[in-house]
């Protein structure tokens, strides 16, 4: 199973189109979207390109891979305008024979982990900051933000025969 996982675009149309283009060469079976996929919010800067009209296209190209959950900036209207479900505050997914928990991480987050196995993986963003940390047992990867990074680097991951690799874009 090949998974691109991503957070955090915040309607930026230039970040987008760069995700796009990875989604493109890679090929993943599935497009993990972590949430604040076309608002930008009320605490952030505009990112660069803002242009949710404009990533509604781009997102909805790859209506059957996606697999999104819900962001503190998604409202009903998002959901109006996508073509896939972007509203459910968590989804799983076993892969490869584990436990996939994918949030936002607004509400649940590595420091307020839910119940899962020992050996699931907890993916997040919200931070806009990578993490790749194991909390008590489990593993808690963030693929940081598309679109407004807090840690310097736009990214996502890239996850392939059992081994997640975080991919950064240069400017």
């Amino acid at each position: 199973m090949k998974l691109l996982i991503a957070s955090d675009i915040h309607g930026s149309a230039y970040w987008c189109e760069k995700l796009m283009a990875l989604a493109e060469s890679y090929q993943p079976d599935k497009l993990v979207l972590l949430g604040d996929l076309l608002y930008h919010g009320p605490r952030n800067d505009l990112p660069k390109n803002y242009a949710p009209k404009e990533v509604i296209p781009m997102l909805s190209a790859w209506k059957e891979k996606i697999i999104a959950v819900r962001g503190n900036c998604e409202a009903e209207v998002d959901q109006m305008v996508l073509p896939f479900p972007c509203l459910a505050d968590f989804s799983q997914l076993l892969v490869d024979g584990k436990c996939l928990y994918l949030t936002h991480g607004h509400h649940a987050s590595p420091e307020n982990l839910p119940p899962l196995p020992e050996g699931a993986i907890f993916l997040s963003g919200h931070t806009h900051v990578k993490i790749d940390e194991v909390h008590n047992g489990i593993r808690c990867l963030n693929p940081g933000s598309v679109s407004i990074p807090k840690d310097g680097s736009h990214s996502c991951l890239i996850y392939e025969d059992g081994v997640f690799t975080f991919h950064i874009w240069e400017e």
